[in-house]
């Protein structure tokens, strides 16, 4: 019977690194499910959802402590359980741009959890305009409303939320 272990690590960010941590994880007999990577300032974080069965899991929690220390990481292991299909819920993709400003993911995050709304994905990144090199601020969000919500009153107060925090957003349903 397949498992699942969640796995996270932290470490200067270093080529080789990625390769490193997946390779055991294969050597192991693990199987790489999910990933999320990224640098953040002069780390690397990497998450990543790996199945196997027991035997291959309890190799992957032993060998992975090994390469996190010879790779100065920090490594955080959890066996989990699959997620449970999101029934009545439609998956919707939200883009926003703006100038860089404190409270942004705090600001969307609250609005969403406020009405009940599972925020399933988000990615934020800042980075210069092209042209005047203004600090901007972009956010990526899955969210799963609940059929109970309407769409039409949620959009609506959401670009009310957008308009009042000076955000240029788009709300529309996740394509397949």
């Amino acid at each position: 019977m397949k498992q699942l272990i969640a796995l996270s690590a932290l470490g200067s960010d270093r080529t080789g690194m990625v390769h490193a941590l997946t390779q055991a994880i294969i050597d192991c007999g693990g199987n790489i499910v999910e990933s999320h990577m990224a640098a953040l300032g002069s780390e690397f974080v990497i998450s990543l959802l790996i199945s196997g069965n027991w035997h291959s899991l309890a190799k992957v929690e032993t060998e992975i402590k090994k390469v996190a220390d010879a790779g100065e990481m920090t490594i955080q292991i959890k066996r989990t359980e699959p997620r449970p299909p999101r029934i009545d819920m439609m998956p919707y993709s939200i883009d926003i741009v703006c100038l860089d400003q404190p409270g942004i993911v705090a600001s969307v995050t609250g609005f969403f959890a406020a009405r009940g709304i599972d925020v399933a994905e988000l990615d934020s990144r800042s980075y210069p305009a092209a042209h005047t090199s203004a600090p901007m601020f972009s956010v990526r969000v899955i969210i799963n409303v609940p059929s109970r919500i309407h769409l039409g009153v949620l959009r609506e107060e959401f670009m009310d939320f957008c308009d009042h925090l000076n955000l240029d957003a788009i709300l529309e349903p996740v394509k397949s």
